[in-house]
């Protein structure tokens, strides 16, 4: 398993309140197909003027998967007009 971090915006306001909640609700439903594990999920706050969200979750680190699941997420970026997604992964390290 690895821990992959993903991050999401809506600062250009392209996005419409309803749209930006669809967008963080498909990549949720998308995490949970591909069997990733939660460890966080949370958004910037309601009264900036920015929007931003972030999941934190664990996926099986097979190759396959994470081509899968980008591909699944690149799909999702299209359809939500967004210019990217941002996937940081890794392996924790407990200091």
């Amino acid at each position: 398993m690895k821990t992959v971090t993903l991050q999401i915006g809506n600062s250009d306001d392209k996005l419409t309140q309803l749209e930006w909640s669809n967008f963080i609700d498909t990549i949720d439903k998308a995490i949970s197909i591909f069997k990733g594990v939660p460890h966080f999920a949370g958004g910037s706050a309601s009264e900036k003027p920015w929007q931003n969200y972030c999941f934190v979750f664990e996926l099986d680190d097979d190759p396959l998967v994470t081509k899968s699941f980008q591909r699944q997420l690149k799909d999702i970026r299209v359809q939500y007009r967004q210019d990217s997604v941002v996937w940081v992964d890794g392996v924790n390290l407990f200091v």
